[in-house]
């Protein structure tokens, strides 16, 4: 006998419809009916997104409880398999099955997406481009999927290996202007690759419709707190780039191939590894960059007002991942049911249930 209390159920088109007057359009479908996605208004601070974040996740929970379920916020579930979920209705979702098949499918993953506004949109390619060289270090902090269909993968970040299957997907190259990103979009719809530019699902990209940079490349995380921590830090990197580059000061831009190793590193080690430092060439322990990753952005902090969020990632470097709890109550326990307890009780940790 399944117990239906720790599975993935396909129940979007109820929380989609008890949800309109609630939450209007800042909840949407995903391909996989027993996904939601949440999206925050523009905020103007970490603690106005901060009260979005809680506000949308509390409103959705009560919205779950009224049919007896639970959400939960993770990189991927501990053991639900994703040929028994439900493809959501209409055509933009079957399109995309006919197009990918299997590929799309089995992508039952869950992420963390966060936009930083750029007006000016060659400046935001440069930063792009630069900014690449982070992302590593920030996925380390939010690797939150270490199971995939009832298996231990050894990875602390398995859901970019999955998303990896996708085209258009990981770190881009870095572009020379936004002139060249633009033909480059261009000629994929023109060569029927794409039909409009959201489906390049790079780990960081240009949005097409927004004036933002939208970094993708984290796993949903499941405590409100490394949520805001996380994006605060994305926040904070964005904002120094964009302050060096006014001042004419580049940090330096690494080819693709040599970012991937360290993309590697971080989706199978998560904080506990290491990355390379090319300029030096050789291996530095993680949390030390992250260290100076934190002192790098501390004036963009103040000026920003996240200390509190910085607090937070220094607890995270100190305490472990997402996927370093999860891993803990699975040894506690060896039992993934445990795990799905966990991730539901971290989840709902300080939201306002009726």
């Amino acid at each position: 006998m399944k117990d239906h209390r720790f599975t993935l159920r396909s129940h979007i088109q109820e929380i989609l419809e008890g949800g309109k007057v609630l939450l209007k359009e800042q909840i949407k479908p995903e391909m996989h009916q027993s996904v939601v996605e949440l999206g925050t208004e523009i905020c103007d601070s970490v603690e106005h997104a901060r009260t979005h974040v809680v506000d949308l996740r509390s409103k959705l929970a009560n919205l779950a409880g009224r049919s007896g379920l639970k959400i939960a916020s993770v990189g991927t579930h501990p053991f639900s398999h994703w040929r028994d979920q439900l493809i959501t209705e209409g055509e933009r979702y079957q399109e995309i099955v006919k197009d990918m098949q299997l590929v799309a499918r089995a992508n039952l993953i869950f992420g963390l997406h966060v936009h930083v506004g750029i007006p000016n949109r060659e400046m935001a390619i440069h930063v792009m481009n630069q900014a690449r060289y982070f992302l590593p270090h920030i996925y380390a902090l939010s690797v939150n999927s270490p199971f995939w269909v009832g298996h231990n993968t050894g990875l602390k970040g398995y859901r970019l290996k999955v998303f990896e299957r996708f085209p258009r997907t990981g770190i881009p190259d870095a572009f020379e202007s936004l002139s060249e990103y633009e033909d480059y979009c261009k000629l994929l719809v023109r060569t029927g690759c794409i039909d409009n530019p959201k489906k390049i699902w790079w780990d960081i990209r240009l949005h097409p419709f927004f004036d933002t940079l939208e970094v993708r490349v984290c796993d949903a995380q499941t405590r409100v707190d490394d949520t805001l921590a996380i994006a605060a830090l994305i926040q904070a990197i964005i904002a120094k780039l964009h302050k060096l580059l006014w001042q004419n000061i580049t940090v330096r831009v690494y080819r693709r191939r040599l970012l991937d190793e360290n993309r590697w590193r971080a989706a199978r080690y998560g904080i506990d590894g290491k990355l390379i430092d090319f300029g030096k060439e050789s291996e530095v322990d993680m949390r030390s960059l992250l260290g100076e990753l934190l002192e790098f952005v501390s004036t963009e902090v103040h000026e920003l007002g996240s200390q509190r969020e910085m607090a937070h990632i220094e607890r995270i470097m100190r305490e472990g991942t997402g996927a370093d709890r999860q891993l803990a109550a699975f040894a506690r326990t060896n039992d993934m049911k445990a795990v799905v307890d966990q991730i539901v009780a971290e989840t709902y940790e300080g939201l306002n249930i009726e």
